[in-house]
């Protein structure tokens, strides 16, 4: 008996196996440290996809046109069937009954992004009003730019992993989670529901700058900075942004790349182990974001010194 099409509990990182047994996994954020969500590009081959009723809100966003290629779908009730364009968008909330999936084409690039029921407990909490996640539309074929470009931004993070690509991630997802909420759910907030409560205060902002300066070589989150400030994830970084006129990713990438200059001119480490203490996944990436800073390779930079 196929017992997919009832509740299946899965984590986030279990989910796009279970949904899609037969896709190919390109690349995924699996081990990024990314936390609240999760994101997979697939390759799909043409065929049925087993039915399922999700325990993960999906977003999937198309990522080449495919002339042929067409998805046809049914999820409670609802029939729907879309041409794949460049940019076509998809959302499947949680708990939808999915009877019915088949792809007419092999689809090469497609981008999956997947939210959890927690990540709608955290924005509830945050907002002082229950957002359910069945609330969410099961739409196919949705115009909408910035969700777009949004999971843009994340597989740019996907395929090259940069410094402070984890707080990127975490920013980025909530923006999109917190638009998609306020645009699409059936029980969303009124506007100006979701404004800030509580700016970033100067001695809030020293308490989360010392704490960066102090963990620059180690993994920094969200979460764990809008702890420091006694602010929701949700609120942090645009008050962060607000005191500092720079979202948070980008001051910890600034500063990381200042502690790289440090070491070049004052250690004999090489070029990987400053990589690796700067928290850049690889001495190229490193080089390349250096190099986009200072206009001088890392070598180069560190023989100016010299001479």
């Amino acid at each position: 008996m196929d017992t997919r099409g009832a509740w299946h509990m899965t984590t986030l990182a279990e989910f796009g196996e279970y949904k899609f047994p037969h896709a190919g996994l390109l690349c995924s954020s699996r081990s990024r440290g990314w936390s609240g969500f999760a994101a997979e590009l697939r390759a799909h081959p043409a065929g049925e996809i087993p039915a399922i009723r999700p325990d993960q809100m999906e977003i999937t966003l198309a990522l080449a046109d495919v002339p042929d290629g067409s998805v046809e779908r049914r999820g409670n009730g609802q029939f729907q069937s879309t041409a794949v364009r460049k940019g076509t968008l998809w959302f499947c909330p949680i708990g939808v009954e999915e009877d019915s999936i088949r792809i007419t084409a092999e689809l090469p690039q497609i981008l999956h992004l997947y939210f959890p029921q927690q990540r709608f407990d955290r924005y509830s909490e945050a907002a002082s009003r229950t957002i359910s996640p069945g609330s969410i539309h099961y739409a196919a074929n949705v115009d909408d730019e910035l969700v777009r470009q949004i999971g843009l931004r994340l597989l740019d993070e996907l395929r090259s992993e940069t410094s402070s690509g984890s707080l990127l991630a975490d920013q980025l997802s909530m923006a999109l989670f917190a638009h998609i909420v306020s645009r699409y759910a059936s029980d969303r907030m009124k506007p100006g529901a979701d404004r800030l409560r509580g700016a970033l205060d100067p001695r809030r902002l020293k308490r989360v700058t010392d704490h960066i300066e102090a963990h620059l070589s180690d993994d920094l989150t969200l979460d764990q900075l809008a702890a420091i400030a006694c602010l929701s994830p949700f609120y942090f970084a645009r008050a962060f942004r607000d005191a500092t006129g720079i979202p948070p990713h980008r001051y910890v990438s600034t500063r990381r790349l200042e502690l790289a200059r440090q070491l070049l001119a004052s250690t004999n480490l090489s070029l990987a182990e400053i990589a690796l203490s700067c928290r850049f996944s690889s001495q190229a990436t490193f080089t390349r974001a250096f190099q986009r800073s200072s206009g001088l390779t890392p070598g180069k930079f560190r023989q100016s010194i010299i001479l």
